[in-house]
C-alpha cells in the first residue's frame, strides 16, 4: 500500500508546520484521497471509519484556500460553513481547525445551541471566514439577521447521514 506524506499535497508551509507539530507525517487513506480532490475545487463525497482523519481531509484544504485567497479577496463574511449534527462534533471539528490554521489568518468561529447565542453573535460581528454550525443554532441567527450565506464558497455537511436520521431534513434544504 503506497503511504501519502503530507508534503507530497502540495499544502502550505504553514499548514503542514500545524500538522507536523500535531505528530502527523503521513495522510490517512481518506486525506491521500481527499484531499488533493478538494485542492482541485471539486465536489465530493467522503466515507470512512470514526478516527481516520475525515476532519483534516475537507479542513486543511478549505483553510489552504481561504489563506490563500485572504489577499486578494477583501469580501468580508463567511466563506466556508461546516455544518454539523451535534454540539460535540462540532466543537471537535472547531479544535481541528484551530490546530490545523494556527499559522495562518484564516479566522473560525462555532456555534450551536443549548448556550446563550450573546458571545456567538459577538464572534460572527467581528468577522470569520469558517463557521462549523449546528442546524438548529446556524437557522436562528439567520432568521434573526446575524449571517448571511451569500458568500459561501466551501459548504460541509459532515455526519450527513446522521443529520438526516436526526430529523434535519427540512432544516438541512
Amino acid at each position: 500500500m503506497d503511504v501519502t506524506k503530507f508534503e507530497e499535497l502540495q499544502l502550505d508551509d504553514r499548514i503542514i508546520r500545524a500538522i507536523t507539530e500535531m505528530g502527523f507525517e503521513e495522510a490517512s487513506p481518506i486525506q491521500a484521497q481527499a484531499i488533493p480532490v478538494v485542492l482541485e475545487g471539486r465536489d465530493m463525497i467522503g466515507q470512512a471509519q470514526t478516527g481516520t482523519g475525515k476532519t483534516a481531509s475537507f479542513a486543511i484544504p478549505i483553510i489552504q484556500h481561504l489563506q490563500a485567497n485572504k489577499e486578494t479577496d477583501k469580501r468580508q463574511g463567511i466563506k466556508a460553513l461546516i455544518l454539523t449534527p451535534t454540539r460535540e462534533l462540532a466543537m471537535q471539528i472547531s479544535e481541528c481547525i484551530d490546530d490545523y490554521s494556527k499559522y495562518t489568518r484564516v479566522r473560525h468561529g462555532v456555534i450551536f445551541g443549548g448556550v446563550n447565542q450573546r458571545p456567538q453573535v459577538d464572534m460572527l460581528r467581528k468577522g470569520i471566514d469558517i463557521l462549523v454550525a449546528t442546524p438548529g443554532r446556524l437557522l436562528d441567527l439567520i432568521n434573526q439577521g446575524h449571517i448571511h450565506l451569500t458568500n459561501i464558497e466551501y459548504f460541509v455537511l459532515d455526519e450527513a447521514d446522521r443529520m438526516l436520521d436526526m430529523g434535519f431534513y427540512d432544516d438541512i434544504m
